[in-house]
């Protein structure tokens, strides 16, 4: 098994991340197309993550208000498991650490709250939705 993440920086993996989030978020989950899509993709930092060299896994970060944010973490139904969704984060991290920024914070699914929270998150709001989905806001100090 061999788990290699990588900040995207061309065309190539910018589209097998978009085909991962559509899978997920758009198939999977029934995320509308055009709500998946947004104006941050162009400027947000975005990472990849392959399992056996084949793209499985993504994830964006963008600096709000002082803050990374992490977003559109996802991976593959069919890889789920195998640590990816770890993996994303902690390329997420980096790329923040990276900025100088000292705190990450993300919107998570509430069924992803125990995920999150093994990873030093923890929860600071209630439970809210986003597309229909419930979430709850989550901070880490870096």
């Amino acid at each position: 098994m061999a788990i290699t993440s990588r900040r995207i920086t061309n065309e190539e993996d910018l589209k097998a991340a978009f085909e991962i989030r559509k899978k997920v978020f758009v198939d999977e989950q029934g995320v509308p197309a055009e709500n998946e899509y947004d104006e941050f993709d162009e400027t947000a930092n975005h990472v990849l993550v392959l399992y056996n060299g084949e793209p499985a896994a993504t994830g964006r970060l963008r600096e709000v208000d002082g803050a990374a944010k992490l977003q559109r973490i996802c991976v593959l139904e069919s890889h789920r498991k195998y640590g990816l969704g770890r993996a994303v984060v902690e390329a997420l991290e980096s790329i923040a650490r990276e900025e100088g920024l000292q705190v990450a914070k993300l919107n998570g699914q509430t069924h992803a709250e125990p995920f999150y929270a093994k990873l030093g998150y923890h929860t600071v709001s209630d439970i809210f939705l986003e597309e229909g989905i419930p979430h709850v806001t989550m901070k880490k100090t870096l």
